[in-house]
């Protein structure tokens, strides 16, 4: 539409122009007819329009500016949509995090139970200071309450020290055995050296002084008669067979016998090689010549250090004396010692238990 008006401006043109030249054009000078007028105009107007390559090339400079708003469109598209994607991303993870706050929130309403103490409004000052002084009452009562419990507390536990040192001096008074010795020098026991073996004499030792009595160091064999049980004192005889007998305070049911021994470990050799194993134990008769057996037994220095034995004595026998015959030691060359011996029975007048059975020796 825009080109048909410039197609007829420009026919209009030529003949205003025609016009006007005609008013202008002197007098004499050749008469030009419309028609020849209206070609000129032809003319010019063909060389006037636009050839068809300006209108190919404005074609294509359209469609470029088309597909570069096209590609424009597509990228704020893209971008648009993956601004709603995250946008989702989001909103859902603030979904869930809102679902896991409103269960938190239920969760603290409803299982942790309310506090009941919390004052519900603000006390006066005369109900305060009558709260702090019931609650002093309540910790002068609860202080009062503890005392007496500490005294019955320390009532029992002095009780039970009581108790306890009773019973450990009853044990210490019943020599661990809770059996009566009979072959005890506190209570009239002795020892026949007639018919005890000799005393161990190291010729390596034996100095000067040795000799006399205040300075002799070897222990006499009425040492196995005494309670004191310490690594050394003890009665010692040369090589590992001997025998020692006891002269009874009375006549006396013998039931067991007990040879104690120092354990190893406080032994100053680390070793008990010295100590008795096997034994045999002779009731003698009020003549000195009948000896009854009642038993061999082995002393075993792995086991306690006390150890009692139980005497072949049925029917029971008062005896007056009680041999212990060593039969061998647990290693020693050159001695054996021999510690505390204790008898056990029950002891009878002078008249009963003057019958044995058993062999005689």
């Amino acid at each position: 539409m825009g080109w048909k008006l410039s197609a007829e401006a420009a026919a209009s043109e030529p003949r205003w122009a025609d016009r006007l030249w005609r008013g202008n054009q002197p007098a004499g000078s050749p008469v030009v007819s419309e028609e020849q007028l209206d070609l000129l105009s032809t003319l010019d107007l063909r060389q006037e329009m636009p050839s068809p390559r300006v209108s190919k090339s404005f074609l294509s400079l359209l469609f470029q500016v088309l597909s570069v708003l096209l590609s424009l469109v597509g990228d704020v598209l893209v971008g648009v949509y993956r601004e709603v994607c995250s946008t989702r991303f989001l909103l859902t993870a603030v979904s869930l995090l809102s679902l896991f706050l409103a269960a938190l929130w239920w969760g603290l309403l409803y299982l942790v139970p309310p506090a009941e103490n919390e004052p519900k409004e603000m006390l006066s000052l005369s109900e305060y200071h009558e709260r702090v002084r019931s609650q002093g009452q309540q910790l002068q009562q609860l202080q009062a309450e503890l005392d007496k419990l500490h005294k019955e507390v320390s009532s029992v536990r002095a009780a039970n020290s009581e108790r306890v040192a009773k019973l450990v001096f009853q044990r210490l008074n019943e020599d661990f055995v809770q059996k009566p010795d009979y072959a005890l020098s506190s209570v009239g026991a002795s020892i026949d050296l007639e018919k005890t073996s000799h005393d161990y004499e190291d010729a390596n030792t034996a100095y000067f002084w040795n000799r006399f009595s205040f300075w002799n160091y070897a222990r006499p064999p009425t040492v196995i008669l005494e309670p004191d049980v310490f690594p050394g004192n003890c009665w010692a005889f040369e090589g590992d067979q001997g025998q020692v007998v006891i002269r009874l305070p009375g006549r006396v049911q013998l039931s067991d016998i007990t040879l104690q021994h120092p354990p190893p470990s406080v032994a100053h050799t680390r070793g008990a090689n010295s100590a008795p194993r096997d034994f045999a134990v002779y009731g003698l008769q009020v003549d000195d010549k009948t000896e009854v057996f009642l038993g061999k037994f082995t002393f075993d220095v792995e086991k306690s250090e006390i150890q009692t034995f139980h005497l072949q004595n049925d029917p029971p026998a008062a005896f007056p004396k009680v041999k212990i015959q060593i039969l061998s030691n647990w290693g020693h060359p050159r001695f054996t010692c021999l510690y505390r011996v204790r008898a056990h029975g029950m002891r009878t007048s002078e008249g009963t238990g003057d019958s044995a059975t058993g062999g005689a020796h």
